[in-house]
């Protein structure tokens, strides 16, 4: 038995789709597997059919609103032969991957060695699936250190679980590259240093080469967010953690003043805001906004947000007639005018967040088809899922500059309710949110993070959000892919329970044991307890400690089960395991250093935790794909030097 994979379209995703479906299903069946490229449908024809919708006569897929950015799928095949399609590339191309779900196949994490395939029997299969997500906007944002490498498989994984779009800040991204391409934090003796610096110009050649991949496969491509204040005026962007540079003597009365300065804020670009009341200010950032816009056609969504940082906002009378969210509002307009000039059918992001969380009292969007609302609630508590029920609490007052922002998570929805009753008609939104940022660290065992992210999606509806984007590192599979293989299937659907899912997930990536592995991961989340280490309960909690020290104890108690799946003949489920062996040395370390930590010894909390930091840095090589090192020390340095 031959299988034959017939596609329809010469676009790059639905090519790969065909493709994808014969490498997988050759592996899979152990049947010879070839792609033919057709020019029409042909029901007599003995093949597996991959293409757009309007090529196939069947099955009939739902409206979308607008198929340029709304997915949906359809799976009709009985055996070898059947159609499998969606309203747009990028859909055909997750139709496919679902395809080979619906079969079996799973992928467990980003990179080769995270896809599960399983033997299959084709003959006999018959699969039916129509269906829409739950949510439009299903994607990730670059952040912590990466390589190229690192950014292509996040990227070949995301249509693998049904996300559709892929953000990279910055124009060029330089600061997440060089802090992998400089080895940036790294203890002495892990990787050598570079014999060269790190260039923007190579962080450009890299994007150059990631926007290829991201093409290929048609997702929603993100861009910028960061910026904007700075670069129009000769004062590069690239980072928060290099040297300060001053500004040109011409944009300096551009800037914010604050405390009677005009000056770049605590050093950092970035982070500095400007005179948003003087209309030249506004001018050379909407069109250094529409310009991009212009020369970068392949930016589906530009994000244009205000400098980072918070209560750095100008101070001149002028500006103190309105709130932050006024003049942004205004220039938001100015885009939109702008970009309609030069008939550009570009999306604009805006944000919500920090000092624009308070929403404008005069000004308001003239075009809301232009825009998507951004909200950012990074000052939030991920020891607890948003709340589907409970009323939002009353904004505390705007006070410029000495502004206190939300922990709660009900404190931070209620800013988000003060922008969108301001518009008759629900904005084009979605949560952009930080479980994968620095909080998963705190919850080695993965669970407790998990099942907060898993809470957060399935709310966002009844938020009046339209999905959701991942601003994470982008490896966070250690110990296991969990949190962000279950982002991608519950934005999919967002009726899917956790449970099932993640018995699931378990099952594919471990094995017969994937339960008691699920188990011990739990118990393990416990016994860390992550609000402790958010700082969310006294420093010197006795049960917390004590919780601690058992630590050594479950791992060596599960440490045989690990010990039998060394060598396990599945080379995804090999791969899981020897990451789980890694990952049980390290978190017995690191519960020995936090337990000297909560006793209130200091010396030896120190000293422990160099030994770690090194240790972790000596496994950069073998861990690097799943645990994103220069971000655990960072996070890790927090805590236990107060950095």
């Amino acid at each position: 038995m031959n299988l034959t994979i017939a596609a329809i379209g010469d676009h790059p995703a639905i090519q790969l789709a065909a493709h994808e479906l014969q490498s997988t299903l050759a592996l899979a069946t152990g049947l010879p597997a070839s792609v033919e490229q057709r020019a029409a449908y042909d029901a007599g024809a003995d093949a597996l059919w991959v293409g757009l919708a309007g090529a196939f006569p069947a099955p009939t897929l739902p409206p979308v609103r607008d198929p340029r950015f709304d997915d949906a799928i359809g799976i009709h095949t009985d055996g070898a032969q059947g159609v499998i399609t969606g309203v747009n590339p990028r859909s055909v191309l997750i139709a496919a991957y679902r395809y080979l779900h619906e079969l079996g196949c799973r992928w467990m994490r980003p990179g080769q060695d995270g896809a599960y395939i399983p033997h299959i029997e084709i003959t006999g299969t018959a699969i039916y699936v129509v269906e829409v997500p739950s949510y439009r906007h299903r994607g990730i944002c670059i952040e912590g250190a990466v390589s190229y490498e690192h950014v292509r498989d996040i990227v070949d994984w995301l249509p693998k679980v049904g996300m559709n779009s892929y953000f990279i800040q910055f124009r060029e991204g330089f600061t997440f590259f060089d802090r992998w391409y400089s080895h940036v934090g790294n203890p002495p003796g892990a990787d050598p240093p570079p014999e060269q610096a790190f260039t923007v110009e190579g962080a450009q050649a890299l994007v150059q080469r990631l926007t290829g991949e991201i093409k290929q496969r048609d997702p929603l491509f993100h861009a910028v967010g960061h910026g904007w204040a700075c670069e129009p005026f000769g004062m590069r962007g690239l980072g928060w953690e290099y040297l300060p540079e001053p500004a040109p003597p011409e944009a300096i009365p551009y800037l914010a003043l604050v405390n009677g300065k005009h000056e770049v804020w605590q050093g950092i670009p970035l982070n500095t805001n400007l005179c948003y009341s003087n209309p030249d200010v506004r001018r050379i950032v909407t069109e250094a906004v529409a310009d991009y816009a212009t020369e970068h056609p392949e930016v589906d969504l530009l994000h244009f947000w205000l400098a980072d940082g918070a209560n750095n906002h100008c101070e001149c009378d002028t500006c103190r007639r309105m709130r932050p969210a006024d003049f942004y509002v205004m220039m938001l307009n100015e885009i939109d005018r702008l970009l309609s000039a030069r008939k550009l059918d570009t999306r604009i992001v805006f944000l919500i967040y920090v000092d624009l969380l308070w929403p404008p009292e005069q000004e308001r969007i003239a075009n809301p088809d232009r825009f998507i609302l951004m909200f950012a609630p990074i000052t939030r508590s991920f020891s607890r899922p948003f709340s589907a029920t409970e009323a939002p609490a009353a904004l505390p007052p705007y006070v410029r500059n000495q502004l206190t922002f939300p922990r709660s998570e009900d404190g931070n929805v209620a800013f988000l309710r003060a922008w969108q009753e301001q518009y008759a008609s629900p904005l084009d939104s979605f949560d952009f949110d930080y479980h994968l940022m620095w909080s998963h660290l705190h919850d080695p065992g993965y669970m407790q993070i998990s099942r907060v992210l898993h809470a957060d999606l399935q709310r966002l509806r009844d938020l009046g959000l339209d999905g959701f984007n991942s601003c994470q590192t982008q490896r966070a599979c250690f110990p296991t892919g969990l949190p962000m293989t279950l982002m991608g299937w519950t934005l999919w659907n967002h009726k899917r329970d956790f449970d099932t899912m993640a018995r699931d997930y378990f099952a594919a990536a471990f094995g017969p044991d994937g339960e008691a592995c699920r188990t011990y991961l739990e118990e393990l989340s416990e016994l860390f307890d992550p609000a402790y280490l958010r700082g969310e309960r006294p420093g010197g909690d006795v049960e917390a400690v004590e919780r601690l020290s058992r630590v050594p104890v479950l791992v060596a108690a599960f440490y045989p089960i690990i010990e039998r799946n060394a060598d396990h003949l599945d080379p995804c489920r090999a791969a899981s395991w020897a990451y789980l062996r890694q990952h049980a040395e390290i978190v017995v370390a690191l519960a020995q250093v936090l337990e000297a930590r909560g006793r209130g010894q200091a010396g030896e909390a120190a000293q422990r935790w160099d030994q770690l930091r090194h240790m972790v840095g000596q496994r950069e090589a073998v861990l690097h794909s799943v645990l994103d090192v220069w971000l655990f020390t960072r996070v890790m340095d927090r805590l236990f030097k107060g950095v």
